[in-house]
């Protein structure tokens, strides 16, 4: 799971503006950043390995010309950590172009194959992203052209398509061309295009980042999409995929998205509202036996859907731990030991709301479980009599292939343990989860249109390319050499 952003003004420089929208999606990838802006002549590049005021932290940094540019933050598990694994990417023949790619090709093996028997590419890296602008260019050098137009583009485009499986959102700055950018058919990874007041456009991740600039919405990008800003700042549209079944992803709405981000017309915030809802219905039906005296969120993302159970059965709602802001996302950092530190050092729970009482803790998702375990922990050591623990989402247990690089599945504690073995592993007197079928409902009201979601990593259906026993085993493998 990546950040992504592109920025077209008609006079000023991008850069600043980039280094802002960055911040705004920088929940998305805490491992590296960076930013390439394009001034009609040359291409400026700054990337390295940290968030993204580490990486511009200096005045030479943002000295980057061009008023179109791109920028991209990065999640920390897929591929390695180095500095060459940082976006955007660049290649200069047959024209520049400069990308920066949210998402994973699960035919990048055979595409790499076919790149390099055909255009004998170089490749510095084992990105699919560095895969994916190779094969732009590739089929963009198989058009001749003497001027370059929007139309050798969009049909360079057009071939990506039909060689490319997965899910993906891209920015692209194309040299004579201007800002490019596209999103899979199954429109997996959200994408969206904002304006000001100014004649300024920005295609983003998430709406947020557009809000937060001061950007109006102007629509989502659409499944098999692609949109070009030119230099002069004209729009064109075209539909690139002769395939499209939306499918966006569901995790995005569980953990990944901002609450203030609408994705494919559906609001963030109110999908967590329901989901809260429908848990909170659940637990009246099927645990009402249950004596609870609060229930406690464990932050951030789980506040909305516990607000809401509390709603629900008419229970008082209490903040139990305070964050400390300068600790990432537990989720996307890379190593157990890593995370086990972070969870004890990000959340401090306040004695007087767990002692001599019985808590229901509402959490978004439970992956690996260990930090689960230890936040339980944490709340008996602190008095509580009874720990019962409510999932807004249902029990995680396959791997995801199109851009969250969830851990390998034996890592995962709901793979191969019914919800009693969970709970015990857990250590909760009670572990209560989301049904798939209200998940999907919680979305899927918020857009009547869209009636199915990536939902693989809760499911192990997968919508998007030929997701074979091999393909999984071998992502397997890697996720365990990973760690």
């Amino acid at each position: 799971m990546c950040g992504i952003v592109g920025l077209y003004h008609p006079k000023e420089n991008v850069v600043g503006e980039i280094y802002d929208a960055l911040i705004q999606v920088q929940h998305r990838g805490q491992d590296a950043a960076g930013i390439a802006t394009w001034d009609s002549k040359k291409l400026s590049m700054h990337k390295e390995l940290g968030v993204v005021t580490e990486v511009f932290k200096t005045h030479d940094s943002l000295r980057l010309d061009g008023n179109i540019g791109i920028g991209h933050v990065r999640y920390p598990t897929a591929g390695c950590s180095d500095v060459s694994e940082a976006q955007p990417f660049y290649s200069a023949n047959p024209v520049t172009v400069a990308l920066a790619h949210n998402g994973t090709l699960t035919n990048s093996e055979s595409m790499r194959d076919f790149l390099l028997e055909t255009h004998f590419c170089q490749f510095n890296t084992g990105s699919d992203s560095e895969v994916l602008l190779n094969l732009f260019a590739f089929e963009l050098s198989q058009i001749n052209f003497d001027t370059l137009s929007n139309e050798h583009v969009f049909k360079a485009l057009k071939k990506v398509y039909a060689r490319c499986e997965g899910g993906f959102a891209v920015t692209m700055i194309v040299g004579g061309v201007g800002l490019v950018a596209f999103r899979d058919s199954n429109g997996i990874r959200p994408l969206v295009l904002g304006k000001n007041g100014e004649g300024s456009r920005m295609v983003a991740s998430e709406s947020s980042a557009l809000s937060a600039l001061g950007y109006s919405f102007e629509r989502d990008i659409a499944p098999g999409e692609a949109v070009i800003i030119s230099e002069a700042g004209s729009l064109d549209f075209c539909a690139c995929s002769s395939s499209v079944n939306h499918t966006p992803c569901l995790f995005e709405f569980v953990y990944f998205s901002r609450p203030d981000s609408v994705i494919d017309s559906i609001s963030v915030h109110k999908s967590r509202l329901r989901m809260g809802d429908y848990l909170g219905e659940k637990i009246l039906k099927e645990f009402s036996h249950l004596e609870i005296d609060a229930v406690i969120p464990v932050p951030d993302t789980s506040r909305t859907s516990a607000m809401q159970v509390a709603h629900k059965l008419g229970i008082k709602y209490r903040e139990g731990f305070i964050k400390n802001r300068y600790i990432g996302r537990t989720f996307i950092m890379p190593g157990q030991s890593i995370r086990k530190r972070s969870v004890a050092h990000k959340l401090s729970p306040i004695e007087i709301e767990f002692k001599n009482k019985n808590v229901l803790l509402v959490d978004d998702s439970i992956v690996r479980g260990n930090t689960s375990k230890k936040i339980v922990e944490m709340v008996r050591n602190n008095g509580a009599k009874n720990v019962y623990f409510a999932s807004a989402a249902p029990p995680v247990r396959h791997q995801n292939v199109y851009g969250i690089d969830m851990p390998a599945t034996k890592e995962l504690v709901a793979h191969g343990r019914n919800i009693e073995e969970i709970k015990d592993f857990i250590g909760a007197d009670e572990l209560i989860y989301q049904d798939i079928e209200a998940l999907r409902m919680a979305a899927h009201v918020g857009n009547t249109k869209i009636t199915q979601f990536e939902d693989s990593v809760f499911t192990g259906e997968y919508c998007a390319g030929e997701i074979s026993k091999d393909y999984l085993e071998k992502l397997e493998t890697s996720r365990v050499n990973k760690k």
